[in-house]
């Protein structure tokens, strides 16, 4: 997912980074204001974190400029609410640019909004659809978690394409990126999926209460 170092022309970073960062900014607050009034969130917001860091950094190769791994964020969102995975994407991307070679600076715009905005809303929305069908919670976590990772590799996908549209156009760039990541992103979700639901079902009674969805 991680679309690497100087591989977006210079407007596209620029702009993906001045769309991400309100994003980050919010969710800065949003971390902040959960740990001031409720300190024992600081452990399931590192959890989180730490969760998203370790996926994210299973990375295999893929199409030229990014990569494909599990993505983390599903679980997250579950978690501590989607509200609060921005920044935490943001200080992941960040570190991985930086110490791992992973992503890039230039790129960090990109790969926060489709890992830190896009996949932790759909996750979030998919939960909540799952549980409002009857679904066990970790069923609905494990398939939350599979929509998000394949809702980031989709707008990854259509970040690639804007940029490279080619001579057909963004809509059949999209399609051949989407299809070249579904190869090896369809395995992993499903993967994630099923990952995520069994760290969810034995960490929830250690919690003994609902995640947070905020």
């Amino acid at each position: 997912m991680h679309i690497v170092e100087g591989f977006l022309p210079v407007r596209h970073a620029i702009g993906w980074t001045v769309a991400a960062l309100p994003f980050v900014a919010v969710s800065a607050r949003a971390v902040s204001r959960r740990v001031n009034a409720e300190p024992a969130q600081r452990m399931r917001l590192a959890a989180s974190g730490a969760f998203v860091l370790l996926l994210s950094s299973l990375k295999l190769p893929s199409l030229a400029g990014s990569s494909a791994h599990p993505t983390g964020t599903g679980l997250g969102s579950v978690l501590v609410g989607q509200a609060c995975m921005p920044v935490m994407a943001g200080l992941v991307l960040l570190f991985q640019a930086v110490v791992l070679a992973h992503g890039g600076l230039t790129t960090w715009g990109a790969n926060v909004f489709s890992l830190g905005v896009v996949g932790p809303w759909v996750a979030i929305g998919t939960f909540r659809l799952a549980e409002r069908v009857g679904a066990s919670p970790p069923l609905a976590v494990g398939v939350a978690a599979a929509c998000a990772d394949l809702a980031t590799y989709a707008c990854t996908a259509m970040q690639l394409a804007w940029a490279f549209p080619g001579a057909t156009g963004v809509t059949d760039a999209f399609v051949r990126f989407a299809l070249v990541f579904g190869v090896t992103q369809l395995p992993l979700a499903a993967l994630e999926g099923v990952f995520s639901a069994a760290v969810w079902k034995s960490i929830a009674p250690l919690s003994g209460r609902r995640p947070a969805l905020a």
